[in-house]
């Protein structure tokens, strides 16, 4: 079998020249595509690879935060508050600034206990007892004294009171 000559006849060089050349151009334009899309995916890359070395160190400051959280409710609770209620004072007709007046003595009386260990001040719950039994509250001519109906010591410390008129004067 014998291939005719076309290589030597104008039409065809120029036919297997632009065969060649667009061959190159099309390599050329598709290396160009596939770099800046491969440009853009390494740069799209770096950004993620940013963006999760952030959220990784978000997450161990996170779980820091959480160890030393938990780390300080494992430790000894203190009684932050104290909160005073008079059970009886409908009974008694004691007007709202006196009620007032009566619970701020009471609180001035306990507020050393504010920041001590819950376990230290359920040791020495008698003491307190006693104290606000026995002390006697002298305001506008009458003289108050407490009976303790209940005591809850917790970080809010609870203490209902009731109270009665000692004397008139």
């Amino acid at each position: 079998m014998h291939f005719p000559p076309y290589h030597k006849q104008k039409s065809w060089q120029r036919f297997f020249a632009g065969c060649c050349i667009g061959a190159i151009l099309s390599y050329a334009i598709f290396i160009y595509m596939y770099g800046s899309m491969y440009e853009k995916l390494f740069e799209e890359n770096v950004h993620l690879e940013s963006k999760v070395d952030e959220l990784k160190d978000q997450n161990e400051a996170l779980l820091q935060d959480k160890k030393d959280l938990n780390k300080e409710k494992s430790e000894k609770a203190t009684v932050e508050e104290i909160e005073i209620d008079i059970s009886n004072k409908e009974e008694l007709e004691i007007d709202r600034l006196l009620i007032h007046e009566l619970e701020g003595k009471v609180q001035e009386t306990l507020k050393h206990i504010i920041g001590q260990e819950v376990s230290l001040v359920g040791e020495s719950e008698h003491l307190l007892v006693s104290t606000l039994e026995k002390q006697k509250m002298e305001i506008d001519d009458f003289t108050y004294q407490f009976h303790v109906t209940r005591l809850i010591i917790d970080k809010n410390m609870k203490v209902t009171l009731e109270a009665s008129i000692v004397n008139i004067s």
